[in-house]
């Protein structure tokens, strides 16, 4: 029975995932030599950026084979600007290997990673690489992941002279009674009979039944093999090979093809051409050419479900087969599928790509005048492989654009020049706020607009505060078909996406939208009509409801040597930071908090020259925080709908430019 593995590497930049990844494709036959990240000739960086700075920033998927297990290598990011990306990677895998140096050990962005892995209960494998290179100690690291990552890592082999070329790695047996009397401690902490036989002084389980205990606790996100190894070398990868198939939970070809298809895309790619291919994992169920599929969105602000027919399906591992048929647990290119985006399901039940929203935001304008159509098409076309990069036109400044952090502008230039030739000059990061309603407000606008746009209408919009996290949700309370199909889809869609602009022009969430009333007179009226009502019926109703405006934060985890808790702290403070808890830790204290974005780089500069350089921050994004006081405004770009006047000679510039007046 063939099986399909999905696995991610994931490691803190500059641990040596891109090189494992090599070793791993030229061990496993996949490649016919070595790709060096310093000659950049890797298979998973592509990009200028990726070679030059040696760093992943976007996922790649990598196949080859283990025995009879088809195994997809998901090279996922290892810089903190993309963890968006790691995210979305992480909701399609089967397992994972996170990568640590045996000269640095456990950093900083490995800690965010492991927590990471661990809420999503994800299978994963730590492989500690560089086991050849000066200062190389890996006794010292294992002690770092058991007291700084977890507590349950179970070392599967040692490490004869560590930090020389000589460096050789001793995987230990299954039968070894070390191995097994270590792993029979932490097996117990989870295996109620093994417990009992261990107190009962039974020998513990050793050779094939040590293996498969370890492999369903492994299985369960709750025990963590380590392994040791080289990737330069390749001394310790072969047993880090075997031990993907040994421990980590393929999915059979034949386990769940007979269900109904689920799946998620997770990556999206555009072509010279404009063509997309989108990267499908299924879950369930099969997948052929000429299929045709329906896509939930995983963002309702993108709009309806999608549906379009696969024109182009090809297998990942498979490459060359065109009559190949997608089943469960593997990974597919498809194509034919234009408006297809990243997170979209096919079936609710598919597992979500979590989005994580850019705090962020830049200017871009064109390096050569007049280049701004140019530049407008092309960063169209990247928002299609990164769904949250929103594009704004701001009047007299130029495109606006989402971003995670500074190193992703130097991403985008250099696609932009690279795939498009594109030049781009992006202006200085500022951040993005969220407005939330204070309070309900009601707007009834009985309106004859008719001299302005064609035709009476009547919207009446209600907004409440909504739930935490709820986003934005639409309601009725006219009577079921007091409003044609395409008027009411018009002042819903329109409610969305007048939302992204409120009172003080942040996007508004966590708000109910109820419709009220509506009205109006055939056959003058047209769904364009409610289309260009609703935003100055929902902003005075927004009005009325008042918002109020909230900065994005990052929960932050500081560790310090103990003399310098107390200079950290007012530091900390001194940038906008809570402070939620202060623990002892066995190395000095560890600080935990909430920062918001705009303070959370300030103190990173900061923190070297405070902790004499022994200080570990590490940030994920959190939740947000109100502004405390004058809110700040942002420039609108619908022509203002809260002034009726203005709004009115916006409506009726764009329709003389639309008809070429």
């Amino acid at each position: 029975m063939t099986a399909t593995l999905n696995i991610g590497i994931l490691a803190h930049v500059d641990a040596g995932k891109t090189s494992l990844t090599e070793r791993l494709l030229f061990g496993a036959g996949a490649t016919d030599r070595l790709g060096s990240v310093d000659s950049g000739d890797t298979r998973t960086d592509t990009g200028r950026i990726e070679r030059e700075r040696g760093i992943t920033v976007r996922t790649a998927v990598a196949p080859f084979r283990i025995g009879t297990t088809q195994v997809n290598l998901i090279d996922t990011p290892g810089h903190a600007d993309f963890v968006a990306e790691v995210e979305r990677a992480l909701a399609v895998l089967d397992g994972a290997v996170l990568v640590l140096s045996a000269v640095e050990g456990v950093q900083a962005h490995t800690r965010l990673l492991m927590r990471v892995l661990r809420e999503m209960r994800l299978p994963v494998l730590l492989f500690v690489n560089k086991t050849d290179r000066g200062g190389a100690d890996p006794e010292r690291v294992l002690a770092q992941i058991r007291r700084r990552l977890t507590g349950r890592a179970l070392a599967l082999d040692t490490v004869h002279g560590p930090g020389t070329r000589r460096a050789r790695t001793l995987p230990l047996s299954w039968d070894d009674p070390g191995l097994a009397a270590r792993a029979a401690e932490l097996l117990a902490e989870e295996d109620g009979a093994l417990l009992a036989a261990l107190v009962d002084d039974r020998p513990p389980p050793r050779g094939a039944d040590l293996r498969e205990r370890v492999r369903e606790q492994v299985g369960r996100g709750l025990l963590y093999p380590v392994l040791s190894g080289s990737a330069i070398t390749g001394e310790g990868v072969d047993r880090l090979s075997r031990a993907l198939t040994e421990l980590l939970p393929a999915t059979a070809e034949e386990d769940v093809s007979a269900d109904r298809p689920r799946g998620t895309v997770f990556a999206v790619e555009r072509s010279a051409s404009g063509e997309k291919t989108g990267y499908l994992r299924l879950f369930s169920g099969r997948l052929a050419p000429r299929d045709r599929v329906r896509f939930e969105r995983a963002d309702p602000a993108d709009g309806d479900p999608y549906e379009g027919r696969v024109t182009h399906l090809e297998v990942v591992g498979h490459e060359g087969d065109r009559h190949r048929v997608l089943t469960a647990g593997g990974i597919g290119r498809v194509r034919g599928l234009p408006g297809l985006r990243v997170g979209d399901r096919i079936g609710t039940s598919a597992a979500p790509v979590s989005l994580v929203r850019p705090a962020l935001e830049s200017i871009v304008r064109p390096a050569v005048e007049g280049g701004e159509h140019r530049l407008h098409a092309a960063l169209s076309a990247l928002s299609d492989q990164d769904p949250l990069i929103r594009l704004r036109t701001v009047p007299g400044e130029g495109l606006s654009v989402l971003l995670h952090g500074e190193v992703q502008k130097e991403v985008v230039a250099d696609t932009l020049a690279s795939e498009f030739g594109v030049e781009a000059v992006f202006g200085p990061s500022s951040v993005v706020h969220t407005e939330r309603p204070v309070g309900p407000g009601t707007a009834i606008e009985e309106i004859d607009l008719a001299r302005e746009v064609g035709g009476p209408v009547t919207v009446g919009l209600r907004v409440d505060p909504g739930e935490a996290g709820s986003g934005v949700l639409f309601r009725r309370e006219t009577e079921l078909g007091a409003l044609l199909a395409a008027y009411d889809h018009a002042v819903e869609d329109t409610v969305r996406e007048a939302l992204r602009q409120g009172l003080y022009g942040w996007p508004v969430t966590d708000c109910v939208v109820t419709l009220v009333r509506s009205g109006y007179i055939a056959p003058l009226t047209e769904a364009a009509h409610f289309r260009l009502l609703t935003p100055v019926v929902l902003m005075r109703a927004l009005g009325a409801a008042g918002t109020r405006v909230y900065e994005p934060v990052r929960e932050f985890e500081l560790d310090v040597p103990e003399d310098v808790l107390s200079a950290a702290v007012s530091r900390l403070h001194a940038c906008g930071a809570r402070v939620s808890g202060t623990d002892r830790t066995a190395e000095g204290w560890r600080v935990t908090g909430e920062i918001p974005v705009r303070g959370a780089d300030a103190f990173r500069t900061r923190l070297p020259g405070i902790s004499r350089g022994e200080g570990v921050w590490w940030t994920r994004p959190g939740g947000d925080l109100p502004v405390r006081g004058r809110p700040p405004h942002r420039a609108r770009t619908d022509g203002n709908p809260l002034d009726l006047d203005e709004y009115l000679v916006h409506l009726g510039n764009a329709g003389r430019a639309g008809t070429g007046g």
